[in-house]
C-alpha cells in the first residue's frame, strides 16, 4: 500500500485525488507554482512545496523539480491527474527510474497508446473495431494513396499520427484535392508535434462520441464501467457529458466494453483508462486511448458505485481489483456540465476573483470544484473551475435534477459558462438523447 503520494497536478483533479488519498489514509504531498498558493488542496495537503512560478513550463511541466520534491518528501507515489504530464511516457519512465511508484500504466503503454497508429494496429490484434482507414502511416507513392481513399471511400480526414486536441487533421471530399491536403497536413503535423506521419480514414459524417471506461490491475483482471456519452463538445472539447450513453443497445454495449477489457489484458494494462470511439448507425469505431483518469470520470462512479481514484491508488499499491465484472452493477444515469471561467457567448477565459461561490446540494447532486468564495482564477491554465454532477433513476430525472442545480449555483465576480448549460439542459434535442459531436457547434453558430 502506498503511504504518500505526491499530486502532480492542480485544481479540481487534484482535490479530487487528494480527498481519495485522505479516505485511505495516505498522506499528501501538494505541489504548486506561484500562482496556486491558495488552492484548496494545497491548504488540506499534509505538505505543500512550491515548485515555480505560473507558466506550466516552469512549474507543473518540470519534471525534474516534481521529482526532486518527491525525494525531499520521501512520497513512493506520484499521480499524475489529467492533462500535464499524465499522459507523457518520458515522465512516467522518470518517475519509476528514480525509485517512485508512477500511479498510472507503464511508460511502454503510454507510448503504445499515444501514437494513434500503434494504438490502431494494438486494437485491431485485439479485436476492437476501428474507423476503416490507411494501415498505419501514408506511403509516398500517390497512386498508392488514392487507391487507399477510395477503398475508405470520400469523404476522408487526414491525421497527425502525433496529433491530439483537435489539431493536425484535415477533411477532404473528393480525390481532386487529397493530394494537396496531405502535403498542408504534413507541413503543419511537422511544425506543431515535430513528425510528419499522417494516416487517413473515413470521415463518419454526424457520428457520437462514446467512450468505455475500464480498470485493470496488471494481473491478470480487468473490468469495464459502462459507456458515457460527450457528444456535446466545442472545438474538441467537451461540454457535458453522461452515463451511459442513451439509446444504445444494452447487449452492444456489453459486446465494445468486453472487447476493452480483453484489449486491456492483451496488453497487460495496469490502472485506469478510457477507449474512445466514434459511435454511427450501431457502429463502434475507436478513435484513441487514454491511459488516465478523465475529467468525466464522475458520472461512471455515479452509475456504477466504484471509486476510480480509489481503485487508481489500490492498484499502484500492488493490491489486485477489488471487484469483478459480475459485481458490476450500472444503474440509473448521470449527468456532468462543465463549469468553466469563461465569457457565455465569446469562449474567452474570465480569471479574476470569485466574490461568491455557492455549490447546489440536495439528494443526487455532487459537485467537483476547488473554488471558494474569496479565491482567484489565474489567467495561467485550464479555464475549468468545477464540475456540477447529478444523478437518478432516469436520464429525465437526471436532467430535472441538473436544471434544479444549475439555477442554485452561485458565481460572481467573473463570467462562467452557466447561463450555456442552463441553455443545453433545456434544449429540445439534447434532452431526447443521442446528438452528434456537430451538434453543439451548429446550434451556436446559428445563435450567432
Amino acid at each position: 500500500m502506498l503511504e504518500k503520494v505526491l499530486i502532480a497536478n492542480r485544481g479540481e483533479i487534484a482535490l479530487r485525488v487528494l480527498r481519495a488519498c485522505k479516505e485511505l489514509g495516505i498522506k499528501t504531498v501538494a505541489v504548486h507554482s506561484t500562482a496556486d498558493r491558495e488552492l484548496k488542496h494545497v491548504r488540506l495537503a499534509d505538505e505543500a512545496v512550491c515548485i515555480g512560478p505560473p507558466p506550466s513550463a516552469q512549474s507543473y511541466l518540470d519534471v525534474p523539480a516534481i521529482i526532486s520534491v518527491a525525494e525531499l518528501t520521501n512520497a513512493d507515489g506520484i499521480h499524475p491527474g489529467y492533462g500535464f504530464l499524465s499522459e507523457n511516457a518520458d515522465f512516467a519512465e522518470q518517475v519509476e527510474k528514480s525509485g517512485f511508484t508512477f500511479i498510472g500504466p507503464t511508460a511502454e503503454t503510454i507510448r503504445l497508446m499515444g501514437d494513434k497508429v500503434s494504438a490502431k494496429h494494438q486494437m485491431r490484434r485485439t479485436g476492437v473495431p476501428i474507423v476503416p482507414g490507411s494501415d498505419g502511416a501514408l506511403p509516398d507513392d500517390p497512386e498508392e494513396v488514392l487507391r487507399i481513399a477510395w477503398e475508405i471511400g470520400f469523404p476522408v480526414i487526414v491525421k497527425a499520427a502525433a496529433g491530439g486536441g483537435g489539431r493536425g487533421m484535415r477533411v477532404v471530399h473528393n480525390e481532386e484535392v487529397l493530394l494537396s491536403s496531405i502535403q498542408v497536413t504534413q507541413s503543419e503535423a511537422q511544425a506543431a508535434f515535430g513528425s510528419p506521419v499522417v494516416y487517413m480514414e473515413k470521415f463518419l459524417q454526424r457520428p457520437r462520441h462514446v467512450e468505455i471506461q475500464v480498470l485493470a490491475d496488471g494481473q491478470g483482471n480487468a473490468i469495464h464501467l459502462g459507456d458515457r456519452d460527450c457528444s456535446l463538445q466545442r472545438r474538441h472539447q467537451k461540454v457535458i457529458e453522461e452515463a451511459p450513453a442513451p439509446g444504445i443497445d444494452a447487449a452492444l454495449r456489453n459486446e465494445i466494453g468486453q472487447s476493452c477489457v480483453q484489449a486491456c489484458l492483451d496488453m497487460g494494462y495496469r490502472g485506469a483508462g478510457t477507449f474512445e470511439f466514434l459511435y454511427e448507425d450501431n457502429g463502434f469505431y475507436f478513435i484513441e486511448m487514454n491511459t488516465r483518469v478523465q475529467v468525466e470520470h464522475p458520472v461512471t462512479e455515479m452509475i456504477s458505485g466504484v471509486d476510480i481514484v480509489r481503485e487508481q491508488l489500490l492498484i499502484a499499491g500492488g493490491e489486485p481489483l477489488s471487484i469483478k465484472q459480475e459485481d458490476v452493477v450500472l444503474s440509473g444515469h448521470s449527468i456532468e456540465c462543465r463549469i468553466n471561467a469563461e465569457d457565455p457567448r465569446t469562449f474567452m477565459p474570465s480569471p479574476g476573483t470569485i466574490k461568491t461561490f455557492h455549490a447546489p446540494g440536495g439528494h443526487g447532486v455532487r459537485v467537483d470544484s476547488h473554488v471558494y468564495s474569496g479565491y482567484t482564477v489565474p489567467p495561467h491554465y485550464d479555464s475549468l473551475i468545477g464540475k456540477v454532477i447529478t444523478f437518478a433513476d432516469t436520464r429525465d430525472a437526471a436532467l430535472a435534477k441538473m436544471r434544479q442545480a444549475l439555477d442554485e449555483l452561485v458565481v460572481d465576480g467573473i463570467r462562467t459558462n452557466a447561463a450555456l448549460h442552463r441553455e443545453l439542459v433545456t434544449d429540445t434535442s439534447f434532452m431526447a438523447g443521442g446528438v452528434s459531436i456537430h451538434y453543439l457547434e451548429s446550434k451556436l453558430e446559428h445563435e450567432h
